[in-house]
């Protein structure tokens, strides 16, 4: 279960043209590029739904997340845009933390940014976004999907496909 106390954002340069009244639930932070990319969904013609995702942060690394938050909501007050923030703390410390911090210990090269794609970006707003009627999502990652598959941004120095490689054709469709 999760609680609804946060806002997430993905979005894509790339738009398909899809049938209007379409809802997306857009993960962001409130940053320039995720506030244009949710101004142009809106206008597009979507119904969007700003969303932030409370993660978790060990307590020796200075955490920001209530500004972050604060500017999303204030983003999509001034777009008259719906907020919801979404708390992931928990899911993020056990899927992404203790990832990371384990693969450490044994000597590997972990990757966090992939699992928390895979665990939180994609999983649990996902899911949630979905639950609360979402016809699809959009992130601030820099990649396209067409028909389940993805796909490489246009311009190759901006893209970030490889971290987006463990999404399922389910997923895609729906982002």
């Amino acid at each position: 279960q999760y609680n609804l106390i946060a806002d997430f954002m993905l979005v894509s340069l790339y738009m398909p043209k899809i049938k209007q009244n379409k809802t997306v639930f857009f993960f962001f932070c409130g940053g320039v590029d995720s506030s244009v990319s949710l101004a142009l969904l809106r206008d597009a013609g979507y119904d969007v739904v700003g969303c932030f995702i409370k993660t978790w942060q060990p307590d020796f690394v200075t955490c920001t997340w209530k500004e972050e938050r604060r500017d999303a909501m204030r983003v999509c007050a001034q777009l008259g845009v719906p907020f919801i923030t979404i708390d992931a703390e928990k899911e993020y410390k056990e899927s992404v933390g203790e990832y990371f911090i384990n693969e450490y210990r044994a000597g590997r090269t972990p990757n966090p940014d992939v699992m928390c794609n895979r665990e939180i970006k994609f999983g649990v707003f996902y899911q949630k976004a979905r639950e609360l009627g979402a016809d699809y999502i959009a992130t601030g990652h820099y990649a396209q999907s067409k028909n389940g598959k993805l796909l490489a941004g246009a311009d190759k120095a901006k893209d970030q496909s490889y971290f987006l490689w463990t999404l399922t054709p389910e997923i895609l469709k729906h982002t």
